[in-house]
C-alpha cells in the first residue's frame, strides 16, 4: 500500500499525463521512460492494484492510450497490444497483474511459440530459433495471466515447453554444443552481468527468479547458474548491480554499477532461498 504514496512509485505516478501516458509515449525503443516501462516497474514495485492510485492511472491508460507504431497495429489500444512478442509479452505482464483484459495477446503469443519451446521477435523474418530475451518476456505473461485467471490447460503446456527450452540450455548455454553464450546476438550483452531493471533483456539471474517464481523444482541444470549468483555476492552479504542498460529512466533506482543494488540482492535471496534454502 506504500508503493502509491512513498518513494519511487509515488514519483512514477505523479508523471503520468492527464492523456494517460509517460514520457509521451506508449512504448519507446532503447528508452526506458514510455508508460510501458513505468507500468512494469509498477508492477515490479508491488503497486496495489486494487488500490485507488492504480485504477486511476490504469483507467487513463485504458481510455487513452493506443499503439501509433508499427502500421499494422496503429490504434490498438494500449493493453490489445502490437506485434512483437517481446513487448506483447511485457504488455501482457503487466496488465494481467492489473486486472486489464489481455487475453488477445495472450492467445497471439500460444501461436507464436516456435518448435524449440521458445519465442522470438525474429520469427516473423523467418528465423526458426528462440531467443532468450523473448521467451523470458513471454513466459512472465502466461504465469502472470494464469495466477490473475485461473489455471489453463492450454498456457500451462506452453510455458513447460518454454521452460524447457531455458533448462535444456542450463539458463546460459547453447543446446547445440553446449558452450557458454557470451553475449546475446542481438544486444551484444553478456548473460552473466546482473540487471535491474531488465526491461527486454534476459540475464541468468532472471531466468532464475522466473522458474522460481513458476514453482519449477530444483533441477541439475540450474546448479550452475546458481553457483554463478552465489559467487557474485560481495563481502558485505549484498549484490552489485553488474548492468544498468543505458538510456533515459523516468526513476533511478540504484547507485550505479558495481555498487550494491537492493533490487539484485532481493532476487538471488530469494532464488537461493527457493533453491539453496539459505535463511535470509
Amino acid at each position: 500500500a506504500r508503493v502509491a504514496r512513498e518513494g519511487a512509485g509515488a514519483t512514477l505516478l505523479s508523471l503520468q499525463a492527464d492523456d494517460g501516458k509517460w514520457g509521451g509515449a506508449e512504448w519507446k525503443h532503447n528508452t526506458w521512460d514510455s508508460t510501458m516501462h513505468a507500468l512494469w516497474l509498477l508492477r515490479d514495485f508491488g503497486l496495489d492494484p486494487a488500490g485507488p492510485e492504480a485504477k486511476h492511472a490504469l483507467q487513463l491508460v485504458r481510455e487513452h492510450v493506443v499503439w501509433t507504431n508499427p502500421p499494422v497495429a496503429a490504434g490498438n489500444t494500449f493493453f490489445a497490444g502490437e506485434t512483437e512478442p517481446c513487448i506483447n509479452g511485457q504488455v501482457a505482464s503487466i496488465g494481467a497483474y492489473f486486472g486489464e483484459d489481455v487475453s488477445q495477446i495472450i492467445r497471439r503469443l500460444l501461436h507464436e511459440q516456435l518448435a524449440d519451446g521458445g519465442w522470438n521477435c525474429e520469427a516473423e523474418n523467418g528465423s526458426t530459433r528462440s531467443s532468450f530475451n523473448t521467451t523470458i518476456c513471454v513466459l512472465e505473461a502466461l504465469l502472470e495471466f494464469e495466477r490473475r485467471n485461473g489455471g489453463d490447460g492450454e498456457i500451462a503446456a506452453a510455458r513447460r515447453r518454454g521452460e524447457e527450452y531455458l533448462l535444456e540450455r542450463h539458463l546460459f548455454r547453447r543446446r547445440s554444443t553446449g558452450d557458454i553464450i557470451e553475449r546475446d546476438r542481438r544486444s551484444g550483452e553478456s548473460l552473466t552481468r546482473l540487471a535491474f531493471p531488465t526491461w527486454w533483456h534476459y540475464d541468468l539471474l532472471r531466468g532464475l527468479d522466473y522458474l522460481r517464481s513458476a514453482g519449477v523444482p530444483p533441477d541439475e541444470r540450474l546448479d550452475e547458474a546458481i553457483a554463478l549468483v552465489e559467487s557474485a555476492c560481495g563481502d558485505d552479504g549484498r549484490w552489485p548491480l553488474g548492468r544498468r542498460y543505458p538510456g533515459a529512466m523516468l526513476v533511478e533506482l540504484d547507485e550505479g554499477e558495481g555498487l550494491p543494488s537492493r533490487w539484485i540482492t532481493l532476487r538471488a535471496l530469494r532464488v537461493l532461498l527457493q533453491y539453496r534454502h539459505t535463511p535470509i
